[in-house]
């Protein structure tokens, strides 16, 4: 557990695994922390170092007032990067952390090494959506809401065979700051990559963006397999190198209920970019 300032506010990270290997990053989804991650980490740990951190908003990260920007989580991660001396990594973000990975490939060509791109999109949601999950969250807190968001979250069977491990996620999301969620959101109601998909770069320039694997659980709820399936077909039209999968069994979250096979399709495709 190790804490930085960046930006002028404390970020939680942590730094695992094989640190002289290529580095991974993993950013997590709204109202969740670095741990969803956690059954993930050993399948890489002994070949990557891996690093993981709380966004603003979220787990033991500052919550500063809203509203925040998708550009504000970018600049975040910049910081980040920079303090670790790392001048690219294989980028590694779920939900609005695919976001946030994506928004720094555009802005910073040759710095995402790879992207993996999990139950997420280029535009999530309606305005009108965001706005009234806002309204609610800052006017009740999450508890009113939780019970709709995990059903999001998971597939139906996770709460009946882990009623244990449902409640404990239960339980980070509604302990996230209440500020640090409404703000995230404001800031996924605000963003829409899709134009800006057209100006993603690699090292060699325009039309070679960073290869990228998008990935969605086949029983998500939030982020449907078609919409995180255009994701992938958007990245195609501009001339990224990207495929799509399915994860049976799994939600929003698949690091969560199917890690051995999220990891094995990982896997795979940082050996094919090897």
């Amino acid at each position: 557990m190790e804490f930085v300032s960046i930006n002028g506010y404390t970020f939680h990270y942590m730094r695992e695994g094989l640190l002289a290997g290529r580095p991974l990053l993993f950013l997590n989804s709204l109202g969740t922390d670095l741990r969803i991650w956690d059954k993930l980490v050993p399948h890489f740990a002994g070949r990557y170092q891996i690093i993981r951190y709380d966004k603003r908003g979220h787990g033991l990260s500052d919550a500063p007032p809203g509203p925040y920007q998708l550009s504000d989580h970018t600049a975040d991660l910049t910081g980040l990067l920079d303090h670790l001396g790392l001048a690219k990594a294989v980028l590694v973000g779920n939900s609005v952390g695919g976001m946030i990975a994506l928004d720094f490939a555009i802005r910073h060509p040759g710095r995402a090494e790879a992207l993996v791109l999990c139950d997420t999109a280029a535009k999530i949601g309606t305005a009108d959506y965001w706005h009234e999950r806002i309204t609610a969250v800052r006017g009740g807190g999450l508890a009113p809401l939780a019970e709709a968001i995990l059903s999001r979250w998971f597939s139906p069977a996770f709460a009946a065979q882990q009623p244990a491990a449902y409640r404990g996620y239960y339980n980070m999301l509604t302990r996230t700051p209440q500020e640090g969620y409404a703000a995230t959101c404001e800031a996924i109601r605000d963003a829409d990559l899709r134009e800006q998909v057209g100006q993603i770069q690699g090292q060699s320039g325009p039309q070679s963006g960073p290869p990228a694997l998008v990935l969605c659980g086949a029983e998500d709820g939030a982020t449907p397999p078609e919409l995180v399936r255009g994701l992938a077909e958007g990245l195609r039209r501009v001339g990224t190198r990207s495929r799509f999968a399915l994860i049976a069994g799994a939600g929003h979250i698949p690091s969560i209920e199917q890690p051995a096979a999220m990891a094995a399709l990982i896997h795979t495709f940082l050996e094919e970019i090897s």
